[in-house]
């Protein structure tokens, strides 16, 4: 059973339930001083505490998506993502489809009412990273009158080390942008949903890493040349957006200032403005102080030409670290960039906070996106 089944999940709170149950029962039969008594008593807290806390922490990662499967969990893929070479005579390329699944709206059963989602692979040419995602289709995809219109994409990240799943059962990207479009806020938009950790376990923060995976090149290179390939998307800039949260955030206001002729606009919601250096990423640049640099957007909008895209950041005024650093880096912003911002009173860096400001981020991202 996989660590996000609800068999799982389930199977953890019985146990945690017959355990404090049991302890209940047993502890007058082992008030005893005896070291029989003593060990009995030490071991069914130990076991009940332990299962309490598997209970509390299965539930917490199928709601915010931190793990994917259990050798996720304890480290042990280690292996980089390969790429498999497809032979384009035979209608294959970069992106393979896995699976598709329906989108959770009314009507969600039939594509041409509520979209799909595609469970993919994406091969990295340049990169030579391979990783999975989720493609949300909107209903207009599969509409006739639509057959021969390009659509506007946007790359959707979530944080370290998050899973792509998340984005759907946990922040609801599909069913936002279907609710979106269908009010009319927002145009029809196709979302590439994955998470940054193109190279697991290690968070490589979008870098180009010297002598390791090339994972900015990935995503402002071979991911939007394999989408264009495989789905109706542009190919220009301003067919192209990027929204992410913590990690994702970071990498996506990064890659739309790196590579403002990829990415038309890039969303960062409680992003940070400087990669880390910690146990999780390595030593992420080498000694390479120029790679270091431009790492870090605030030195970036200092010292580099001002890239023509739009950003978005986001933050709390209570309950985000990053508040006083997201001002610092709106003033530093010049044309012929353009920044907005989403302020909120008070919000955690969580998944209710994201969720309160998905909304407003895809129509401000649709807004500057076109499917010309």
């Amino acid at each position: 059973m996989g660590l996000t089944s609800n068999k799982v999940l389930t199977l953890a709170v019985v146990l945690a339930v017959l355990l404090f149950v049991g302890t209940i029962w047993l502890w007058p039969r082992l008030a005893r001083q005896s070291w029989k008594a003593v060990t009995g008593r030490v071991g069914l807290l130990i076991a009940t505490q332990v299962a309490i806390f598997a209970s509390i922490g299965l539930s917490a990662n199928q709601a915010f998506g931190f793990y994917a499967t259990w050798a996720d969990l304890f480290g042990q893929e280690t292996s980089p993502g390969v790429v498999v070479d497809h032979d384009p005579a035979k209608g294959e390329g970069p992106v393979k489809v896995l699976d598709t699944q329906p989108v959770n709206v009314p009507g969600g059963s039939r594509p041409a009412t509520g979209g799909q989602i595609q469970k993919v692979d994406i091969g990295g040419r340049t990169s030579n990273i391979a990783s999975p995602a989720y493609v949300y289709l909107p209903p207009e995809y599969f509409q006739p009158q639509y057959k021969n219109r390009k659509f506007p994409a946007s790359v959707v990240l979530t944080g370290y080390p998050g899973t792509a799943e998340a984005l759907i059962k946990g922040l609801h990207y599909p069913q936002t942008a279907h609710r979106q479009a269908a009010n009319g806020k927002m145009q029809p938009m196709i979302l590439i949903m994955m998470r940054p950790t193109v190279a697991p376990p290690r968070d490589t923060e979008c870098v180009d890493i010297p002598g390791g995976p090339q994972t900015e090149t990935f995503f402002a290179k071979d991911l939007p040349h394999a989408i264009s390939g495989q789905y109706r998307v542009g190919t220009k800039a301003e067919n192209w957006g990027i929204i992410g949260d913590s990690t994702g955030g970071y990498c996506a206001l990064k890659l739309a200032m790196h590579h403002p002729d990829k990415y038309g606009a890039g969303a960062g919601l409680s992003a940070y403005y400087k990669a880390p250096i910690d146990v999780t990423t390595g030593d992420l640049f080498h000694g390479d102080k120029e790679l270091e640099q431009r790492a870090n957007l605030d030195w970036y909008l200092e010292h580099m030409p001002p890239p023509k895209t739009s950003l978005l950041v986001s933050s709390s005024k209570k309950g985000e670290s990053n508040y006083k650093d997201t001002l610092k880096f709106i003033d530093k912003v010049k044309a012929p960039t353009r920044i907005s911002s989403i302020t909120l009173d008070s919000g955690g860096h969580n998944f209710n906070t994201w969720r309160r400001e998905i909304p407003a981020t895809l129509q401000w991202i649709s807004g500057r996106l076109t499917d010309n």
